[in-house]
């Protein structure tokens, strides 16, 4: 068998873990078609079918499956070996806000690993003005925050981010009693944007448990203490959204923002990556 494309392995793992042609190849700096292409040539060199492919999503086969991990390791390897000859040690401190990170950090923090081995990924997980705030005092290289109330500070739009009320499976609320929340508390926007809704619906609800992070609300909501205020993709195993059953009004979607003071490639392509993975 002749040599892999190591270019080929890295866009199937991009594809993969993304869950989409269009975002691996925005990551790659490349067209959709480019990467259609050296998937395709990938599965004839193997002799295998890695993908399946549907109108609505992408997903391993069992043979993709079975080879992801070695294409893990060949492209980590690979970009270990490239980073080996830079004399500068490379790092990227990034600030991430905590309303947008849930169950799901693992897999992201992998997949900026994955995608350059070599460079030194530090990230801090904060609310949104603690983050701007060490960000301009160059204390973060990057943050992908929820837009900050002062919007002349300079970031771009990175993507949009849905909330939604969360509660436990078969969670009901006491009949003639309050609605029981979890918030991050009154300094929070999205927190404020919630029981907004709720008062003009004319839904009365009382404040039981206030946290920070998502993934101390979820708790709270998994736990059947409350009904949580949560990023959809933050939301925990074990909580289901009730706003349809118990007929709650939709949140405002918050617009989540990139700030970086980085402009050298393999920055932002780090960066890049990490935005298509919450995309």
């Amino acid at each position: 068998m002749e040599t892999l494309d190591i270019g080929s392995v890295k866009a199937f793992v991009l594809t993969a873990d993304l869950q989409s042609f269009t975002r691996a190849a925005e990551a790659l700096h490349i067209t959709q078609s480019a990467v259609s292409l050296k998937l395709r040539r990938l599965e004839e060199q193997l002799g295998r079918r890695l993908l399946e492919r549907t109108p609505r999503q992408v997903r391993l086969s069992a043979e993709g499956l079975a080879f992801l991990g070695a294409a893990r390791e060949l492209v980590s390897a690979h970009d270990f070996a490239l980073g080996s000859l830079d004399a500068e040690q490379r790092r990227l401190t990034v600030g991430i806000s905590h309303q947008l990170v849930g169950a799901q950090l693992p897999s992201l923090l992998r997949r900026i690993h994955d995608h350059d081995a070599g460079l030194r990924i530090e990230m801090r997980v904060g609310g949104t003005p603690e983050l701007m705030h060490a960000y301009q005092q160059g204390k973060l290289d990057a943050a992908l925050v929820l837009r900050p109330d002062d919007r002349r500070k300079q970031g771009r739009a990175a993507f949009v981010e849905d909330f939604s009320w969360f509660a436990a499976v078969g969670w009901r609320p006491l009949a003639g009693r309050p609605l029981p929340l979890a918030t991050q508390g009154e300094s929070c926007r999205v927190r404020g944007s919630a029981v907004l809704a709720l008062n003009q619906a004319g839904i009365s609800w009382t404040e039981v448990f206030v946290g920070k992070g998502a993934a101390i609300l979820g708790a709270a909501a998994v736990g059947g203490l409350a009904v949580a205020v949560l990023a959809r993709r933050a939301a925990p195993q074990g909580a289901v959204d009730v706003s349809g059953m118990l007929s709650l009004p939709p949140i405002p979607p918050q617009d989540v923002m990139l700030y970086c003071a980085l402009n050298d490639r393999r920055s932002r392509d780090a960066l890049r990556v990490l935005t298509m993975a919450f995309r």
